[in-house]
């Protein structure tokens, strides 16, 4: 069966939010350095830690795990978009839930100062909107593919932040004849519903489409289940077990370029 579409995530394959998040934690733990005594690198790490724990404590915290938002993304989401009546709890909690991850960050330091709490968590997402980074091969691989198959961007997300993501690089929502977002959808990858609308958008079979993405429990095993060839980008050589087999694994994203024109 001839090759007709490629399957694109977009955190961590297309864009580098891995590196964005690093960037804005270790910005906003250098102010925070500026006005107590704190080791930046500690507080980051601390902040990470009550954040998850906090993020995992709330109602809706099934349904994010579902569309696949993680604690950090929801540290600089509005939450602002969406049907599903979890969007609006979470657009509700996400002003107190920056400033007590922040604030509880601080405690475990040993430090108790609420309104620095507040401030942190105010810019941490103004730091992070100010770093749309992507890998350095992205538009070098779009470029290469864009006429010779159809492009389609599948990511797990909020609607609004992933549009958001999306917007802060101009050229990148251009190359895809879709943009599918499981915040919309009502399902997130690996659910077979989500591949199946997408192949239903593009009137393919699945033989017909390949799937690239960074994370084996939702790019390669959803893609897995409905029977479409995947390619692995191991940015960080994993060690994996043969519980998710991909069917190809690559270190970067510019090495899928032959695999593709072989297939």
């Amino acid at each position: 069966m001839t090759l007709k579409a490629v399957l694109f995530d977009l955190d961590d394959t297309l864009l580098w939010d891995e590196q964005s998040v690093r960037e804005a934690f270790r910005a906003t733990c250098e102010e925070a350095a500026k006005h107590v005594s704190v080791n930046p690198g500690d507080l980051e790490e601390a902040v990470r830690k009550e954040a998850r724990a906090l993020y995992e404590s709330y109602e809706p915290f099934p349904f994010t795990k579902m569309i696949g938002i993680n604690p950090f993304e929801a540290l600089w989401a509005n939450f602002s978009e969406g049907d599903n009546e979890n969007f609006r709890k979470l657009e509700q909690l996400a002003p107190g839930y920056r400033t007590e991850s922040w604030t509880r960050g601080l405690m475990t330091l040993g430090i108790e100062n609420r309104e620095l709490g507040y401030k942190l968590g105010e810019l941490f997402p103004a730091e992070r909107r100010a770093r749309p980074l992507l890998y350095e091969e992205t538009f070098q691989v779009l470029d290469a593919l864009k006429s010779k198959y159809r492009l389609l961007l599948l990511t797990n997300g909020a609607p609004d932040l992933q549009m958001e993501k999306i917007s802060g690089v101009p050229e990148l929502a251009g190359y895809f004849e879709h943009i599918v977002i499981s915040g919309e959808f009502g399902e997130g990858k690996p659910a077979a519903a989500i591949f199946n609308h997408v192949l239903s958008l593009l009137n393919i079979t699945a033989n017909e489409g390949i799937m690239i993405g960074d994370k084996l429990t939702t790019d390669i095993l959803g893609s897995g289940r409905v029977g479409m060839k995947n390619i692995w980008i191991n940015h960080h050589a994993i060690q994996r077990t043969n519980e998710i087999v991909p069917t190809h694994e690559v270190s970067r994203l510019r090495d899928i370029l032959p695999i593709i024109e072989g297939a």
